[in-house]
């Protein structure tokens, strides 16, 4: 093969990738953004509820600036405490921004139990790869609990795994690890 005909195989896939990444873009369907703090940090849990694969729509870690996490819901499906953000100028919250398809946002609400009153949407700037995204989806719980109730080891193993897996940082991790604990070795409340 000689050196021009190397150039020119080149040049054609050079050429045919350029034409299938714009075609691929005028197809894209609708997308929103999403911020995941508890269980849907993990794309596996996430996945396992939306019924399709959502390693793809991870963008990256995240941060929400003037809230924090507290387990201010009980949960019948999940028989523990759940996760919930309340406003906190002080603190920060770390998390997962996805950018999912805008097909799969009512089994998003169903998951979050909005349809009964569980959580509901609130909107947010998120921190991410040195860039602010505005205007993101996250949910809150709109019955809030007095006080915290605790997670059992499921959810615990849950939302530590989808911190650890999506790269929150180590000092986060290991905050939320011992909240959890310490709530775990609370007096359980009955419900």
């Amino acid at each position: 093969m000689s050196k021009q005909s190397r150039y020119l195989h080149h040049t054609w896939v050079h050429s045919s990738s350029a034409v299938n990444i714009a075609v691929g873009q005028q197809q894209r369907e609708p997308m929103f953004f999403y911020f995941a703090y508890g269980s849907c940090m993990c794309p596996v849990d996430l996945k396992r509820s939306l019924g399709e694969n959502t390693h793809n729509f991870v963008i990256g870690p995240g941060i929400l600036k003037g809230y924090r996490l507290g387990f201010y819901r009980y949960s019948a499906f999940r028989k523990c405490g759940v996760l919930d953000i309340i406003q906190d100028p002080t603190s920060t919250v770390h998390g997962v921004l996805y950018q999912l398809p805008w097909r799969i946002s009512d089994r998003l609400d169903e998951r979050e139990d909005v349809p009964r009153g569980g959580y509901r949407h609130e909107f947010v700037d998120i921190h991410c790869q040195g860039r602010v995204y505005s205007s993101v989806r996250t949910y809150v719980v709109v019955d809030k609990l007095a006080k915290e109730h605790a997670p059992n080891d499921w959810y615990f193993n849950v939302v530590l795994r989808g911190a650890v897996t999506c790269g929150l940082p180590e000092e986060y991790c290991w905050n939320l690890f011992n909240h959890m604990y310490q709530l775990q070795q609370q007096p359980r409340i009955v419900q």
